[in-house]
């Protein structure tokens, strides 16, 4: 039962912070940042989330900046989220570089 609530408040979360920053990298131009997937703790009071960042070389800059943001990211998920959720998660974000691996064994593969 547990689980099941977990796993609904991950895809809900996942979906409106993709939402935020659909709407925030349009305003940038030039970069992509997707929400690839969200852990929330079984309390429910933190929450992992894994960014895929294009183009990986701005990667880490764009990542401090949303980590030195994430008060104001949490501020307009709870807005997005004040009828399904009481307390909204504290935020950590962390890096998906799961698609560059990808790429550099299939460059190794090659050769």
């Amino acid at each position: 039962m547990q689980a099941t609530r977990q796993e609904k408040i991950n895809r809900l979360v996942q979906k409106e912070l993709s939402e935020i920053f659909r709407l925030e990298t349009a305003k940038m131009g030039g970069v992509l940042i997707s929400v690839s997937h969200v852990r929330v703790s079984s309390d429910l009071s933190v929450a992992r989330v894994h960014l895929s960042i294009f183009p990986s070389e701005r990667a880490t800059e764009l990542l401090t900046n949303i980590n030195g943001n994430a008060t104001a990211i949490r501020y307009d998920l709870s807005q997005r989220l004040r009828y399904q959720l009481r307390r909204t998660p504290e935020l950590t974000f962390y890096i998906d570089d799961s698609l560059d691996y990808i790429e550099h064994i299939d460059e190794l593969l090659k050769q």
